[in-house]
């Protein structure tokens, strides 16, 4: 994942300013129990024709699923190539992976609004229906093609509906890979139709040796630290380390820390300040949300009452989600954010 420019032709909401797009990362970091579970079903020559990659933003879900996509669109479901499903990054397919201009391969993502210019906060039914003519016209090596869909969670009601469609009429040597960051709220009938894998958060040695090849010119106490507060992501230790990330990640613990009595002078000031820094209110939202539902899990099998804050932690996934999309002012969504998980603190101890 090497240092890179920032001017991007493309916005690539997957991709993590500075830093190089999961489709030009050759490393793969601490999920060995997944890469093994994959490899062994497509060296097999019988792998399922949809997987559905689950885990928490930035552990390596679409890394791991463009290294499964340069394997097979390479060998196919043979044990022809290495057991880790690598490809040398010099290979042609990789290569063309890289430039994101393989045929036999389509990442379905949110899309640009032709009439606004402006990203959509959705996975659009337009475009998971370019999934039937990629599968029965497209070939890659060996007849095989590949679709990522970059996520699965971004699809509205109509995607899901069409995307079911191709998950239940799959063409021959033709693979789907779902990414998802909150699995449970797929349809049913998509999860059954797919391998699940499982990709974990990582420990924070992991996570600060990644950082110590990411980031070389980093004081040791400062990567340490962000290996801390990242929560097991690599994906969230970069947003860290980016700008006032730290900053924001410790306002977001403390909103948190102090929900029960919150000072409001302070979050005012807090509001202001992410509404005049570049992307402040999604880089904060991003590391509430974590925070809280860090603590969520914290408190899984005690006899906290947790039913009402997964309610709240899924309000606030709908509110900044709603702000972003929308461009809504940032500081109403920053205090009305305070103020539920305020609310709630009072009645539920977290």
């Amino acid at each position: 994942m090497a240092k890179r420019a920032r001017n991007e032709e493309i916005e690539e909401t997957d991709r993590i300013a500075g830093f190089s797009h999961p489709r030009e990362n050759f490393r793969l970091v601490g999920q060995g129990a997944a890469l093994a579970r994959a490899a062994r079903a497509i060296r097999s020559g019988k792998p399922p024709q949809g997987w559905l990659i689950a885990g928490p933003p930035g552990i390596g879900k679409a890394t791991l699923a463009y290294r499964i996509a340069r394997y097979m669109l390479k060998y196919g479901a043979r044990a022809d190539g290495p057991e880790d499903l690598s490809v040398p990054e010099k290979d042609p397919v990789s290569i063309q992976v890289t430039a994101n201009s393989h045929p036999g391969l389509l990442v379905l993502r949110r899309a640009v609004n032709p009439e606004t210019g402006r990203m959509m906060n959705v996975v659009s039914v337009d475009e998971v229906r370019k999934l039937s003519n990629f599968f029965h016209l497209t070939s890659g090596a060996g007849g095989w093609r590949v679709a990522i869909v970059d996520t699965a969670d971004d699809m509205n009601d109509a995607a899901a509906n069409a995307l079911l469609k191709a998950l239940e009429e799959p063409p021959a040597r033709a693979m789907l890979l779902l990414l998802s960051n909150r699995p449970g709220r797929l349809l049913p009938t998509i999860r059954s139709r797919c391998q699940r894998l499982d990709l974990r958060p990582l420990s924070e040695s992991e996570v600060e040796a990644e950082l110590r090849v990411l980031l070389p010119d980093m004081e040791k106490s400062e990567r340490a630290e962000l290996a801390k507060l990242s929560g097991g992501s690599i994906g969230a230790a970069l947003l860290l380390a980016d700008g006032d990330g730290l900053e924001l990640a410790e306002e977001a613990e403390r909103l948190i820390e102090n929900a029960s009595n919150p000072d409001f002078a302070a979050l005012y000031a807090l509001a202001e300040k992410i509404a005049r820094a570049t992307d402040g209110l999604e880089t904060f939202g991003h590391f509430l949300i974590e925070t809280l539902a860090a603590r969520i899990r914290a408190k899984a099998g005690s006899d906290a009452p947790l039913k009402r804050w997964v309610e709240v932690w899924e309000k606030l996934n709908a509110s900044f989600a709603r702000a972003d999309a929308l461009h809504l002012e940032p500081r109403q969504t920053i205090l009305s954010a305070a103020h539920t998980i305020s609310q709630t603190a009072r009645r539920n101890a977290l």
